[in-house]
């Protein structure tokens, strides 16, 4: 990521709460008019990372720089920066018109230019002629919106966001990702997200800062982060991965599953230990005579545009995703091209994910609702992310 237009630069960040680290010694730069997305699970410190950009927090070390000035000790008013969080906190006494022209009083400005102002606002976020609305009235996504135009009116250089769709349904949710993305395009401002939704960073971001117990494991583009993801966690976290182990035999030849594989990787030891990743999405199958491995189908989903299929390989459960049915119980084969195979280094991350012996749709809804759960709790108990 070339360094140029750098408006936030977090040099050698350190948190800790009652001894417990939270940040550990994190370094990031934003460029302006950039999208970036803090993405990782429940604790991992990204709204910690936002709090400190905001100046709602002071780290215990390190430096928050804004256009090449400190502002460290900088309160979170006098910053040129403003946020959205999951609870939206519109005034409820207020209409839509006095919520979006709030800060603007706050900032002394002419009623004239305030009534100019909250019009455009309401224009931006398509809710004109919302202005004498009570907000008790509006939809969550109506809500959402006037959050997001109040935000916008003090034309802040940052917009913060925390969260800020997990309020809403599944479909708005959606709808929403695609508004905030317009939005940022026309303004040209920089958006610093927080979310744990892997599908929501990918299709909004320009960049994504994947994070886990406080410290970066990637950053890069949606593609980037996806398809050369930079060690396990990050492989498992970002979608579906068949993580095995494997051995670089030598530039372009990689060993996994009892095969050595062409592959495009090159630079690693000879006979190195490495972890291989494979996408689903990314292995055809065929017959056992034709394939390059084999295994035994032992689960068949149907999602609509394709089959989620798990293979056993030599004990090894594969996830793969296919438009072609196998039935449960056939011996099938499996190829894997060159470029859809990507080596990694090994890391303190290897041995954790990949395989999809206890896969199923019901563990994957009951890991959803316990994510959702464990960020009730932290919220109702003011423990920050």
């Amino acid at each position: 990521m070339e360094k140029k237009n750098v408006i936030i630069n977090l040099k050698n960040i350190s948190v800790a709460f009652d001894g417990e680290p939270v940040l550990k010694d994190l370094n990031l730069y934003i460029r302006d008019g950039e999208f970036v997305t803090l993405l990782g699970p429940s604790g991992c410190g990204k709204t910690t990372t936002l709090r400190i950009i905001a100046g709602f927090q002071e780290p215990d070390a390190g430096e928050v720089i804004f256009e090449d000035k400190c502002i460290n000790g900088v309160p979170a008013h006098e910053r040129q920066v403003n946020t959205i969080f999951q609870r939206y906190a519109l005034f409820p006494h207020l209409n839509v018109y006095d919520n979006v022209a709030f800060g603007l009083r706050l900032c002394k400005m002419p009623e004239s230019d305030i009534k100019k102002k909250v019009e455009e606002m309401l224009e931006l976020v398509d809710l004109k002629g919302f202005n004498r609305r009570s907000i008790d009235s509006l939809s969550g996504g109506q809500q959402q919106r006037i959050a997001i135009a109040r935000a916008l009116a003090v034309d802040p250089r940052v917009l913060l966001l925390d969260e800020p769709l997990g309020a809403l349904d599944l479909k708005l949710r959606k709808d929403m990702q695609v508004e905030l993305k317009n939005i940022q395009q026309r303004l040209g401002i920089t958006f610093i997200y927080v979310t744990h939704d892997q599908e929501e960073a990918l299709s909004m971001s320009d960049t994504i800062v994947v994070m886990d117990h406080g410290e970066i494991q990637h950053i890069g583009t949606p593609e980037d982060i996806y398809n050369e993801p930079a060690n396990a966690f990050v492989a498992d976290f970002i979608g579906e991965s068949n993580i095995l182990d494997g051995v670089m035999k030598k530039d372009f030849k990689i060993e996994f599953s009892g095969h050595v594989f062409d592959c495009v990787d090159k630079g690693f030891k000879e006979d190195e230990l490495v972890d291989v990743v494979i996408r689903p999405e990314d292995v055809d199958i065929t017959t056992v005579k034709d394939g390059m491995i084999s295994g035994v189908v032992t689960n068949v989903t149907f999602k609509g545009v394709h089959y989620e299929i798990i293979v056993d390989v030599g004990g090894f459960k594969w996830m793969i995703q296919t438009t072609d049915y196998a039935k449960e119980g056939k011996k099938i084969g499996l190829i894997i091209k060159p470029d859809e195979i990507h080596v990694m280094k090994k890391s303190k991350y290897s041995g954790l994910y990949g395989d999809y012996s206890s896969f199923s749709d019901e563990m994957d809804y009951i890991s959803d609702v316990n994510e959702i759960l464990v960020e009730e709790e932290d919220e109702d108990e003011e423990i920050i992310d």
